[in-house]
């Protein structure tokens, strides 16, 4: 089992989740005030805890739950156990723990805040994947009888490992991709988002394609952009069907850019919402509490997306996304769906910009 990684001993900026850097629940707006403030182009490492294993159907006892699945107590997260102990969460409010915000100097409404992620490390040799009535695909199907379902799964060797049947001695196991599910910037107002839904602001868009080396943009709302982070996971299926997928606790390690208004025009055009490039893709988003309406808005910002960095002709850029282009389902559990096209960039190599 890998070691646990209790808050600090971290190198370079630093921030950990406590209390005083937390929002469990809710999402930064404008009138909040930075947890921390950084320059344009900083790197930050930040730990980040997972809400699963503290929520009320979980006992609100992270110490006690974690333990009854035989964690030693000495690998229960002690920021986990001081966010339950002090903070309040409204039980209407969404589950997750959002690190931040973090003010970036130089970033206004127009340009594009660039979150690179430039490492993933596990705090814990163990998650949670959970099923709860109302939620998921299958809601009001699964789970069966009464009882929330919440399958303790520990990670051996890099891979997650679940029984074949429960309490049995076969088990599966299925490699670790970690990412942060929830990745955003504040919103213009005095109202914090609920932080279930994800938007134009990014928030819990679960685009598991944010592993290391990728890179998320997001349109600016307000000054300094007061970007946040959460919902940490170890791995995750695109749909994520059940309500969650592994969650667990990961330490992070981000980069944060300025893509002044003007250069971000002429790379991707007219942003509205979340895009995201990795060394193979770019990877437009689109988001809709209806899954049809949310394909249709993915492709309505990928043909824009090739029309403003390559020119290509809207007939032209329709025909290519049907022939060539994977149109993935983000998530079907977090209110709003969410859809992503994965564009080749080795498509365009030579096609001037």
């Amino acid at each position: 089992m890998s070691a646990t990684l209790q808050p600090g001993a971290a190198s370079g900026t630093y921030l950990p989740s406590s209390p005083r850097t937390v929002l469990w629940g809710r999402l930064p707006c404008a009138t909040d005030e930075p947890v921390l403030r950084v320059a344009d182009g900083s790197t930050v490492t930040i730990d980040t805890v997972s809400h699963e294993g503290l929520l009320a159907d979980q006992g609100s006892d992270p110490l006690a739950y974690f333990t009854g699945h035989g964690v030693a107590p000495q690998d229960v997260l002690t920021d986990a156990i001081e966010i339950v102990a002090t903070m309040n969460r409204d039980p209407s409010d969404g589950p997750h723990i959002v690190t931040g915000p973090i003010f970036v100097e130089g970033a206004q409404p127009g340009d594009l805040l660039a979150i690179t992620v430039l490492e993933t490390t596990p705090r814990v040799p163990y998650g949670v994947i959970s099923n709860r009535h109302g939620r998921g695909a299958l809601a009001g199907e699964l789970p069966r009888g009464d009882d929330e379902v919440s399958v303790f799964t520990p990670v051996v060797d890099g891979y997650g490992r679940l029984p074949v049947v429960e309490g049995g001695a076969r088990s599966i196991a299925f490699p670790l991709a970690p990412f942060l599910g929830i990745m955003g910037v504040a919103v213009a107002g005095s109202q914090r988002p609920h932080s279930v839904p994800p938007g134009p602001h990014g928030g819990n868009i679960d685009i598991n394609l944010l592993q290391v080396g990728s890179t998320l943009y997001l349109p600016v709302q307000v000054p300094g952009a007061l970007a946040y982070v959460g919902d940490p996971h170890f791995a995750q299926g695109d749909g994520e069907v059940a309500l969650t997928a592994l969650e667990a606790s990961l330490r992070v390690t981000l980069r944060f850019d300025v893509v002044p208004a003007i250069v971000a025009k002429k790379d991707f055009g007219e942003l509205d919402g979340p895009l995201v490039q990795t060394a193979e893709y770019l990877v437009p988003t689109g988001m809709h509490e209806d899954l049809d309406e949310a394909v249709r808005r993915c492709v309505r910002a990928a043909i824009a997306l090739l029309r403003a960095r390559w020119g290509m002709d809207e007939h032209l850029a329709y025909a290519y996304l049907s022939a060539a282009t994977d149109f993935d389902i983000s998530q079907v559990v977090d209110l709003v769906c969410g859809v992503h096209a994965r564009i080749r960039l080795a498509d365009f190599d030579g096609v001037q910009r």
